[in-house]
């Protein structure tokens, strides 16, 4: 595994000869070789490939345990760029009783959708409200009221899918996307970006098209993720 900064003693004995689960022992040996710094907070993983070549077990396998291991905030997977260690231990970065991970693993699967319903049921009103919020956003100076208005941007889009169970999921966890927005916008040009990929978002459901508000808010939320993984691995 030259090049990947990981040391040769890990991983070295293949799932055998044990009554732990192929998933329970990956899992729990990447777990110490995070723990014991063998691989370091801020290191890309190898592919699922080599570590299922590496710990003799299936790819199925090996993506329970990346899935298991972002749920747990050790590693957040970068779309196109590979799964990289962010924390040593179980993440505790909290959003209003949400951990950061749980709020990065659910939100694709809330808010892509509901931006498609929005772009087929949204009504002249709600558009412009979004259009409102976005001018506002551009205008403030204010992080705290920014924040704040980011949040209901969000809910606002919930609210045109004119779907309850949306609509309820994202006022449910406002503060909490408040709370997240207000730990990555501090970046110096992630508050501008974050702008524009609203501009993105509310002209696809303007134009009533699910398939561009779809790719639009997931694009956002990736960026989102990005910007989150770089917040915790870069003070170290």
């Amino acid at each position: 595994m030259g090049g990947m900064g990981l040391s040769d003693s890990w991983a070295t004995t293949a799932v055998t000869g044990t009554r732990m689960s192929a998933v329970d022992f990956v899992l729990r040996d990447l777990q110490q070789a995070i723990d014991a710094g063998i691989v370091r907070v801020g290191e890309r993983l190898p592919s699922e490939a080599a570590l299922a070549a590496r710990y003799s077990v299936s790819r199925t396998v090996i993506r329970e345990v990346l899935r298991s291991c972002e749920s747990l905030g050790l590693t957040v997977t970068r779309t196109g760029k590979g799964t990289f260690v962010v924390a040593e231990r179980p993440s505790r970065m909290m959003f209003d009783g949400f951990s950061a991970a749980n709020l990065m693993e659910a939100r694709p699967y809330i808010e892509v959708p509901a931006a498609a319903l929005a772009a087929l049921r949204r009504t002249e009103q709600q558009i412009e409200t979004l259009q409102n919020l976005i001018e506002a956003m551009d205008a403030e100076t204010d992080d705290k009221v920014w924040v704040g208005l980011d949040a209901t941007f969000h809910v606002t889009i919930a609210e045109a899918s004119h779907n309850p169970v949306f609509a309820n999921i994202l006022a449910t966890i406002r503060t909490a996307l408040a709370g997240q927005s207000g730990h990555l916008n501090v970046q110096p040009t992630r508050r501008a970006a974050s702008n524009q990929e609203h501009r993105g978002i509310c002209a696809a459901i303007a134009r009533g098209s699910a398939v561009e508000a779809e790719d639009a808010m997931r694009f956002h939320l990736d960026q989102v993720k990005d910007a989150l993984t770089e917040s915790i691995v870069e003070p170290r």
